[in-house]
């Protein structure tokens, strides 16, 4: 698999500038209004609530905030989550970084380790009241994206809150970053076998068919056009986004058993 130098996490340090300066989202994308409202974007916070990082991710339940693993992992104490298509267009009023529409307290995938985030990166928020919506994002079954084929025909539907474009340290100024929930379909290149074994997936991220940024880590990565969430925003192979994007698999016995445990079944 290689170490975790190699990998690019997609979650994006919280600093108070970002509160103001404008911004994008999933690569190549495209506005997704109200596709998806059970996606939102959570801001990860320590235990003196100061803002760390930020994410996207699934409401699957009422109370259960679906992201990645190192979304979640210490030192964060506690979650804010907005649900706005925009949430940059409601800053200051929204509360933005601090005060969300629903906190929550975050919990990591038991087996998770820094060291090699991207084997068990997976991770919850268990929020402190029910969110009412029509629909949620849903659970696979049990190995079911074992059946699927690399190949233009098998495509994903990827939602998330982060970068458009990412560049060179040298051309970072051109970073756009704006916290809109935006939409592209990736499709499948790599399952059961290379650089991702059984655990991950490469999804493709080009200006073709879009793909995944900074920021859009945790976001889902729902099967076709379903709700069905296939697999969660991990790791990317080099600092622009470009190329192919890593989704950690959620479909898998030990990740199906831990989120049993919060009430969410497929």
């Amino acid at each position: 698999m290689g170490k975790k130098l190699l990998f690019t996490v997609f979650s994006v340090i919280v600093i108070l500038a970002i509160a103001v300066s404008p911004v994008g989202a999933v690569t190549d994308g495209e506005l997704d209004g109200n596709g998806h409202p059970y996606v939102g974007l959570m801001v990860a916070q320590d235990a003196n609530g100061s803002p760390l990082w930020r994410c996207s991710g699934t409401l699957i339940s009422p109370t259960v905030f679906l992201t990645a693993g190192h979304c979640t992992e210490t030192p964060a104490a506690h979650v804010e989550i907005w649900f706005d298509a925009d949430v940059e267009s409601g800053i200051p009023e929204n509360g933005y970084p601090f005060d969300g529409d629903v906190g929550g307290t975050p919990y990591t995938h038991p087996q998770y380790n820094p060291n090699a985030f991207y084997l068990y990166d997976l991770g919850v928020v268990v929020l402190d009241k029910k969110v009412r919506m029509k629909k949620y994002g849903a659970l696979p079954q049990l190995d079911s994206l074992d059946s699927l084929r690399p190949g233009a025909e098998t495509i994903f539907t990827a939602v998330g809150y982060g970068l458009q474009e990412s560049f060179p340290d040298a051309a970072s100024w051109k970073e756009h970053n704006v916290r809109v929930r935006m939409v592209a379909y990736p499709h499948l290149i790599q399952i059961n076998g290379g650089i991702v074994g059984d655990s991950s997936l490469l999804l493709s991220n080009n200006t073709n068919t879009g793909g995944t940024c900074f920021g859009d880590s945790g976001g889902p990565n729902f099967v076709g056009d379903s709700n069905i969430v296939g697999g969660v925003t991990s790791f990317g192979l080099n600092g622009t986004c470009a190329g192919t994007g890593g989704v950690y698999r959620v479909d898998k016995a030990d990740d199906l058993a831990w989120l049993a445990a919060f009430g969410v079944t497929p």
